[in-house]
């Protein structure tokens, strides 16, 4: 090991490749993590942690409205986006300057320079400095795309830009319609702007439960965003001091900004991976195994960069297995099944496990169990909005296959009732698990009768009656 510069390499100080570095150098290995950015990755810089706040303070605006019918006065209430944008922006460099200072109590060392793989074995430093290890980690994550055979795409904004902007805008267009877009309309729309989304898809949230999927377009719709689905953008175009978009349904929409939220790419392109024989697939992503290996032994790859789960924990646990694998004497491979997800929308999605469809298309038999009720603060603030709660449960043998909820507190449900599937529990469990009441949750342990129950050798699935 001792002929190698390192024992272990990074390149990318994101979740998934700082993990990866410390748990290493826990383990006594030489490690090197090469940035050239902010560390902490799109989580901590441009992802997850900035827009959760930004989520928090549009939920204020919803606390506001809600408060009158519980008899408090607003009067004077008003929201200033530079302080909000401010504060976040401090809150993420002081979360990476933990990251940082993490790495190194650990051990690994820091070197803030642009890395590329120069072969099996090395990597080049800013062009001069070439590091030699026994083994190579890429995680530089990913980038929000856009499309760039939009005429006038480049008077569009994506992501990343929006914890930036100077001015809020008055009216937003948001392209795309999956978490990214969907959270940026409500975060949007919470702060006052008018907020439209495009999509070109039949419904939004692809791969999301059915029901699921319609619920949020109803409660975005009933918030006042506008969901416009089975349309593209075909022109952006300067327009009056803003931006005029045209579609493929004919509208011509008089905005402020556009932001394309269509996707992420992973960061590949100029990594030198080719010259070291690493196959890459759909996209750009890195190809690896279950223990994130590429076809090069002495390369693996974490993370976005690999377009498994393009989620924080799933680039953590195998940044973590990693490590383990190569310096623990451990063998790791990373589960990518049952993996909580949440969508911070308002209302918020919490789901774990199988839709009803592909439980449907998995399994002989099927029960559905559902809840659809107005939550007690809802009735006293007046709103109409309703909550959602949805239990995929195996028919043959009661495990539970998967939850789904929609509405205030969904996502924590979502990562409690994910231990227990992991678990094998069976509805029988939940049945016999006590209420907390009053509570939202309490409806998971209360829905007795199932309100479908799926046999695939009918032909049609048959409701209860």
């Amino acid at each position: 090991m001792n002929s190698y510069d390192y024992d272990l390499f990074v390149i990318g100080a994101g979740s998934g490749g700082v993990r990866a570095a410390r748990i290493a150098a826990e383990h006594g290995a030489r490690v090197a993590i090469a940035e050239d950015d902010k560390v902490g990755g799109t989580c901590v810089v441009r992802g997850c942690v900035p827009k959760k706040l930004f989520i928090h303070s549009a939920h204020f605006a919803e606390a506001v409205e809600d408060s009158v019918g519980f008899g408090w006065t607003t009067e004077g209430v008003r929201f200033d986006w530079p302080t909000l944008r401010d504060n976040v922006n401090a809150d993420t460099a002081w979360l990476s300057g933990i990251y940082i200072r993490n790495l190194e109590r650990s051990g690994a060392q820091l070197i803030r320079a642009r890395a590329v793989v120069e072969s099996a074995n090395s990597v080049r430093l800013d062009g001069d400095r070439v590091a030699t290890a026994r083994y190579i980690l890429v995680a530089t994550g990913g980038h929000p795309v856009t499309d760039t055979d939009i005429p006038g795409y480049e008077h569009a904004i994506v992501s990343d830009d929006a914890f930036h902007l100077e001015t809020l805008p008055k009216k937003i267009l948001i392209i795309g319609g999956g978490y990214i877009a969907l959270e940026f309309g409500a975060i949007f729309k919470g702060f006052g702007v008018d907020t439209t989304v495009i999509h070109r898809g039949v419904d939004i949230l692809r791969g999301f439960d059915a029901d699921v999927r319609r619920a949020v377009h109803s409660a975005l719709q009933a918030r006042g965003i506008d969901v416009i689905c089975r349309e593209t953008v075909t022109g952006i175009a300067e327009h009056a001091g803003g931006l005029a978009v045209t579609t493929s349904g004919g509208r011509l929409l008089q905005v402020d900004q556009v932001m394309f939220a269509i996707g992420r790419r992973p960061n590949t392109e100029g990594l030198g991976l080719e010259k070291a024989g690493v196959q890459l697939g759909t996209n750009g992503r890195i190809e690896v195994n279950s223990f994130s290996r590429t076809n090069v032994d002495s390369i693996y790859a974490v993370g976005d960069v690999t377009d498994r789960q393009q989620l924080t924990p799933v680039a953590i646990r195998e940044g973590s297995a990693v490590a383990d694998t190569l310096f623990a004497g451990r063998p790791t491979e990373v589960d990518h099944d049952c993996i909580p997800t949440a969508v911070f929308t308002q209302p918020e999605v919490g789901t774990v496990g199988l839709t009803e469809e592909a439980a449907k298309a998995a399994h002989d038999a099927v029960d559905i169990y559902k809840a659809n009720f107005k939550p007690l603060h809802h009735r006293v603030a007046g709103r109409d909005e309703r909550m959602m709660i949805k239990l995929i449960v195996d028919g043959d043998n009661d495990r539970v296959l998967g939850f789904h909820a929609i509405g205030e507190g969904a996502a924590e449900m979502a990562q409690l009732v994910a231990v227990a599937i992991r678990m094998g529990a069976r509805k029988a469990d939940f049945d016999a698990t006590v209420a907390l009441h009053p509570t939202q949750s309490e409806e998971i342990v209360t829905m007795h009768s199932p309100v479908e129950r799926f046999r695939a050798e009918t032909p049609l699935a048959l409701p209860v009656r």
